[in-house]
Parts: structure tokens; sequence; C-alpha cells
């Protein structure tokens, strides 16, 4: 029997010293935490490093010192982007005492873009692009040629694999090529580049900066069957975004003979605006190859910005003000209630502005925050809207009645879904076992599926009764990828979720019909729960695709452990998890009262809303499939959930040794 712990053994501060605290150098940091510096290890993660390296070359080229680019993505998947700018300097660090070119690529925080001196306007900030790709690389090279020589240094995993050496003279060679591999030990085995993914990105890049001229080519042995993306292709657009976005519409009928186009270049390149829209009748096939309504790609020194930011509210503003302004000329009152998403939620826009010192949201520069970017991009786009629009009558007026025919649509459906919330009862049978919300209107309303009434009892005491509706479902629902249409017709709970939802499948679906905002999958956090909610993202995947690409389906995170010491509470989600916090929230030493939860019917309402339903203290995971992945996605789905036995078995004996290494035997 063991000696009781005495009271002052409890708040030692033995156990933790000096010798515990860890200091990681060079770019260990980057390899033990790289969701920190590229968002993840996935797919995205994987293509950001090229994004990272050709920034560089492009800004080389909007610094006036680069006219041509190029790509190269080989057999064996090392990438190569070579430019002809003035290449990483060589000589010695005053204060590193090593070659310049050896600090970047080893050296977080190094480079020469924290001031104006060497770029006026550039998409690397923080000194950390370049160095982060050499981490999470297996293999790099680097060349520079200089002063009419070449010079080589090597890397692997963040270090130098040899001294910088001078190669031979380069007479007719200056600027940049750096090759790299990354490394599968972070981005798992199997990770690779895709051509097509690589294709368009560095399309994207030539008609940012007219004054480029990049020159793509790919191993024609690693394009897939099928695959459209050519061998070799040069990229030159004097035209700029106008010619993007022509490119874009392909041809197809918009409601303004015209595409808005222009350009405000401020001396220096400090404070650019180039942007282009256009409005169409008949749906974009965007960028990304989807159709859309709409879309609005926006660009901060050459970076794509996905997620917006203050330009594009600049942007925003400048069009439906503009429009408003131009009704109040033509004494048009039904523009009173034009909205900006009246304006650009039918509109192909695209808009890219260079300003010094941009701050972004994040290392992958996502969405932009500098504060002055909205007032820069209103001010260049208004006036030359206002011209635009005054200049072409004919077409402001059908552009004036499109949009406000628009906005009579929103405000038409915004009261149907009113009305139909409030009568969803009355109107719609039910499934008996939803527990709805009491929300008169879909805005910010949840649906919750969970497996099994027990487990649906806990989530109807612990939900929001206003905005979170519940749907417990019976066990394992039917894999849709592995039957036939009749016997999905005829599933009691395929039938329970599509009544709760409001839309039908396939070609019936309709997102505009769907009463709920979120639609969340919670199931036990073991190897049933995760089956399960594979089950249920093959059907939607199949049967409502769309679901998924309007980022409405979302995966609950409840977790496996409940951890108490004292009056301290922490949830772990898993083992790795339970044990990582054990060793860092609670006092060594001291016993730990570890509790697995056997499902989310065994959790109290208290513990359940907290961890896994409350909107402020919960974490979501959103499943979605970007959509130049979905037909590999399908064949994935098809593969593991199909039919045929023979595809699973021989996913299985590819990842046998990986599925061996996670296990705990």
């Amino acid at each position: 029997m063991s000696r009781p712990q005495r009271k002052a053994d409890l708040f030692s501060d033995s156990d933790y010293s000096a010798k515990d605290i860890e200091v990681l150098e060079g770019l260990e940091p980057v390899r033990k935490r790289p969701g920190m510096y590229i968002g993840g290890t996935d797919e995205r993660a994987l293509h950001h490093l090229f994004a990272e390296v050709l920034d560089n070359a492009m800004d080389e080229a909007v610094a006036g010192h680069a006219t041509r680019i190029e790509v190269n993505l080989n057999a064996e998947g090392h990438l190569t982007v070579i430019d002809n700018g003035r290449g990483i300097p060589i000589d010695k660090h005053p204060k590193y005492k090593k070659p310049a070119l050896e600090v970047i690529m080893t050296t977080l925080h190094s480079g020469g873009k924290f001031s104006n001196k060497a770029y006026a306007t550039s998409g690397g900030l923080h000194g950390v692009g370049i160095s982060v790709v050499n981490a999470l690389s297996d293999d790099m090279t680097v060349e520079v040629a200089r002063s009419r020589t070449l010079y080589r240094q090597t890397f692997s995993k963040g270090l130098p694999t040899s001294t910088l050496k001078k190669v031979g003279d380069a007479p007719n060679r200056r600027g940049t090529s750096v090759t790299f591999h990354p490394d599968p030990e972070i981005f798992g085995k199997g990770a690779a580049f895709k051509p097509a993914r690589l294709f368009r990105m560095t399309r994207s890049k030539a008609y940012l900066f007219g004054g480029v001229e990049i020159r793509w080519s790919c191993d024609p042995a690693i394009i897939p069957e099928g695959d459209k993306t050519p061998e070799k292709e040069t990229f030159h657009f004097t035209n700029g975004l106008k010619d993007y976005l022509a490119h874009v519409v392909g041809g197809k009928p918009t409601v303004t003979d015209e595409i808005f186009a222009g350009k405000v270049e401020k001396e220096g390149g400090h404070g650019t605006v180039e942007w282009a829209v256009v409005w169409g009748g008949a749906g974009f096939q965007t960028p990304g190859g989807q159709i859309a309504d709409g879309f609005t790609n926006s660009y901060c020194n050459t970076i794509p910005t996905p997620e917006g930011g203050t330009h594009e509210q600049g942007l925003r503003a400048a069009l439906s003000r503009g429009l408003k302004a131009y009704a109040d000329l033509t004494n048009n009152k039904k523009a009173q209630n034009i909205t900006a998403e009246d304006v650009l939620g039918t509109a192909g826009a695209l808009l890219s502005v260079f300003v010094s010192n941009p701050e972004f949201q994040g290392q992958t520069k996502d969405k932009l925050a500098t504060a002055e970017a909205q007032k820069l991009t209103e001010a260049a786009i208004r006036p030359a809207f206002d011209h635009w629009l005054a200049g072409n009558a004919k077409q402001a007026d059908k552009l004036l009645e499109w949009v406000i025919d628009r906005a009579d649509e929103r405000i038409r459906r915004r009261k149907e879904k009113e009305v139909q919330r409030a009568s969803a009862m009355k109107k719609l049978r039910l499934p008996g076992k939803l527990a709805d919300c009491s929300a008169k209107d879909r805005t910010g309303t949840e649906l919750f599926l969970v497996e099994g009434d027990s487990a649906g009892g806990s989530a109807k005491q612990a939900r929001r009764r206003e905005t979170q509706a519940i749907l417990p479902l019976r066990g394992k629902i039917l894999n849709v990828a592995s039957s036939s249409r009749d016997k999905i017709a005829g599933n009691q709970e395929i039938s329970d979720i599509t009544t709760a939802l409001g839309v039908g499948l396939g070609s019936k679906f309709d997102l505009d019909d769907l009463r709920y905002d979120k639609i969340i999958i919670m199931t036990d956090a073991d190897v049933d729960g995760a089956h399960i909610a594979a089950l249920l993202i093959t059907f939607f995947q199949v049967s409502m695709p769309q679901l998924l690409s309007a980022g409405r389906l979302f995966l609950a995170q409840p977790p496996l452990y409940r951890l108490s010491q004292g009056g301290k509470t922490v949830y772990a989600l898993d083992d790795a998890d339970r044990d990582k916090k054990l060793a860092s929230e609670f006092r060594k030493g001291a016993k730990v009262d570890v509790g697995r939860f056997k499902g989310l019917g065994e959790m109290n309402a208290a513990d359940l809303k907290t961890t896994t339903m409350d909107p402020a203290t919960r974490t979501l995971a959103r499943v979605y499939l970007p959509d130049e992945d979905t037909p590999d996605a399908n064949a994935l789905i098809d593969r593991l959930m199909g039919r045929k036995a023979e595809p699973r078995f021989q996913f299985i004996q590819e990842n046998a040794s990986f599925a061996l290494d996670e296990l705990d035997i």
C-alpha cells in the first residue's frame, strides 16, 4: 500500500524546473507544428509550399527585377521555380558570418521584406515563407546566378546538407532557382502535388501582373488520364484581370455587354488597385472550376485572399453605393432596398491590390486586415464606376433593373422562409422523433443528427431550444454508395433526414429550401461513431453534394475522456489528447481521475452542452471537398463504400503498414 501523499507534497515545485523548459532551435518549431505556419498538413497546405516559393519569384517581378518565371514539375514530384531576378544574396551576413542564402533558408524571420528598401510591395512579410518550405522538404536545392557566376547549396528538413559552392560561370544567366520535394514524414506517404492545381495557381499569377511571362511545364507521366492539364504552356497577359475574367466567362451571355475593368496605379506601385467585374445571368464557371451564380476572387500583392477582407469591403461599397447613386440620378425609387449582396451576388469579380506592409490574418494570408485598403479600393473604383455607368446609360439601366430584381427576389424568399418556419409543423409531416427549434427564420439554426434515442435525450436537454433541433437516428444508416435507388427511396432513416431538412435528393435538391443553417453530425467518439459519421457523410456527398459545397455540413467534436483533479475538470478528444493534457494540465505526481465516456447518452446534459453543443465553447469540424477534387472524392467513396469488396481489400493492403503504426498493440 502506497504512503498517503502529504499536503505539502501537493504544492511541491520540485518536479518542475529549468530542465523541463524546452527550446526549439532553428526550424524545429516548423516541423513540430507545421499547422502554425502553413495551416495544416493536408493537400491545401502541401500546395501552399508552392505558393510561398512562387510568391518570392513574383515579388521580384513586381519590383521590376524579373521578367520571366519558370515552373516545372518532374516525374519524381520535385517542383522547380526559376526567376531571372536579382538572385538571393550569397555574400556573408555581417552578424551570422554565413552566406545570406543559408541564413534565409535556415532561419525564421529572415529576409529583405521587413522594410521598403528592397521591395516597395511584396507578398512575403514575416521572413518565414521559404525557410518553412525548406523545413518541410526532405530535399531542396537552391541555385543562384549573380555577377555572371552560378552558386548552389542543398538542404534537407531545414538543415544544410552542403556548403554554398561556386558551380561555375553563368554569363547568360541571372536569378534564383528553387527545387524542392515535400517531406512524406510531414504530409504522409503518397502525398504529391496535383498538376491541375499547380497549373491553375501558376496561371492566376500571370493574370495578376502583366509585366511577367510565366512558363509552365510538367512531366506527362504524372498527368492523370483524362486530365486536360497541358505539358507546356506560356502565360503573358497584358490586360491582366480583364483577360482573366473574359477567360472565366468563356463567351457566356452576361447582363452587360462590357466587362467593367480598370486599374489605378500610384507612383512606385504603392496603393495600386486593379479590378474586373461582370454580371451574368446563366451562372459562371469560376476560376476554381465550379458553377456558381457569382464569385469574388481577391488578391493582395499577388497573394490570394480566399476569405476576402478590407479590400473586398471597399469593392462592395464602391459598387453598391455607385449603383444607388445612379438610381437617384435617374429617379428610380425601387433601388432603395438593394444591398451589396444584391449587387455582387450574381457578379463575377476579380480584385487585386498592391499595398506596402499589408496586414493579414494568419501566416497563410487568407484574409486581408489592412484598414486603409478599404478606403484605397473604394476611392479607386467608385469614380471609375460612376463614369462607366454615366457613359453607358442603356447598359447601366439594364444592370440596375437586374440588381433590383435580385433584391426583390431576396425579400420574397426571406418572407417565404419566415412563413415556412412559422407554419412548418402544419405544412410538413416532420419526423416524430425530431425535436425542432422554435426560431421562425432559419438564420443561425442548427440540426444535430445523433445516434440513438439515449444520445438524443441528452442532446435535447443540452440544446438551445430556439435555434438547435435534434433528430435521433436508429443506429447505422443505409450505405447509399452500395444501394439501389429504390432501396434508398424506401429507407425510413434517409426519409426522416430529408424531410427534416426540407429538401429533395439529387437533382431535386435546392439549397434555398434547406430549413437549417448548419447540419451537424454528432456521434460517439469511438469506432462505431466514426463509421456512422462516414455513412452520413457518404449519404450527403452522394445525394446532396451542394450541402458540402456550401459549407453547411459539420462534425461535432465530443470528448472521449473527462479528466478531473480537485476542482479542475478537463476534457480530451482521444487517447493522444488525453496523454497530452495529463502531462500539461495537471500537477505531476498528483492523482488524476480519468473517466471514459461510453457514448453521448452517458454524458450528462451539462457536459454535453459545454463540450459539444454550446457555440461559445464547442469546436466544430467543417466537412468540405474542394471542387477541383470532387472526381477523386467520388472515386474514393466508390472504392471504400461501394458494392465491390475487392477495391476495399486492396486499399487495406496498401495502407496496412500505415494503420499498424497507429495501432496500440
